[in-house]
């Protein structure tokens, strides 16, 4: 059986009607396609010229986001107050990234004004400028963190932590009480910040040196804190969970209790050049 010709005149096509045929109606017959879409053709149907486009649109894409990298001094503004990350707080840091925390809790505050009356000033770039990896995002089964520092009191914090539901009933939040038994030596805290020296955290050679003196004297009430406090502005120094020791549980809550409080936003003006 013969095949039926193609036709290639619409004109000619019983099937397609022309503003000719039915001048009030609309006519069924496809716009001719344009010269931009006949030479997109040409990447759809050769693979290697394909492959030659999509990599060049990724490197200027790639370019676009990494370039500003090198220039992150001038775009990172320095704010008075912020300082590294005392060992003990570094160490409690490092267990909020462990237990995931980062999850349900974002530490990024927008510049809009739901956000800012429920949580406090924006974030600023400079508060997370010694963090490895940052805290930022936009998951919040639980609040944001990046001011929670001085809200609640250290009992709290160990209550909420131990059973988060006795505090707060409607809480989805696992129960961390286990971070009462893991006590903490601070062996490991001088590799810990020599790490994060490596990476642009500016630990000073004394501030290594006296690292694990240091992550022991900040949750103990009867060390002598005057250098501690010379070394790390603003470090807030006592027994945080209320026991013997240092535990996990304190690092924690002295890492939480540190959060937001090192800029003073009442003098901060921030810099409009930036």
């Amino acid at each position: 059986m013969a095949k039926n010709p193609k036709i290639t005149d619409p004109e000619k096509d019983p099937k397609v009607s022309t503003i000719k045929d039915f001048p009030e109606e609309i006519p069924n017959e496809l716009p001719h396609q344009s010269a931009f879409l006949n030479r997109h053709q040409m990447l759809e149907r050769n693979g290697t010229l394909l492959l030659v486009a999509s990599l060049l649109v990724v490197s200027i894409g790639g370019i676009v986001e990494i370039a500003p990298l090198f220039y992150l001094e001038n775009t990172i503004e320095d704010v008075e107050g912020m300082r590294p990350y005392s060992p003990l707080e570094l160490a409690g840091r490092d267990i909020y990234v462990r237990e995931g925390c980062y999850t349900c809790h974002s530490q990024m505050i927008r510049p809009m004004r739901d956000e800012v009356e429920r949580y406090g000033h924006y974030s600023l770039a400079a508060e997370s400028q010694y963090d490895h990896p940052f805290q930022w995002g936009s998951k919040r089964t639980g609040p944001d963190l990046a001011r929670v520092g001085g809200r609640y009191s250290d009992e709290w914090h160990v209550d909420h932590l131990n059973d988060p539901q006795s505090v707060v009933p409607e809480s989805v939040m696992p129960k961390y009480a286990f971070l009462n038994d893991v006590m903490l030596d601070g062996e490991l805290i001088q590799a810990n910040m020599k790490t994060h020296r490596f990476v642009g955290v500016p630990y000073t050679d004394e501030m290594i040196e006296t690292a694990q003196a240091d992550f022991i004297a900040q949750a103990d009430p009867e060390a002598d804190w005057d250098e501690l406090l010379e070394r790390y502005p603003g470090a807030q120094t006592r027994n945080f969970d209320g026991a013997p020791g240092v535990s996990e549980m304190d690092a924690l809550v002295a890492y939480l209790q540190m959060l937001g409080t090192l800029v003073d936003f009442s003098t901060f003006t921030p810099d409009a050049s930036r």
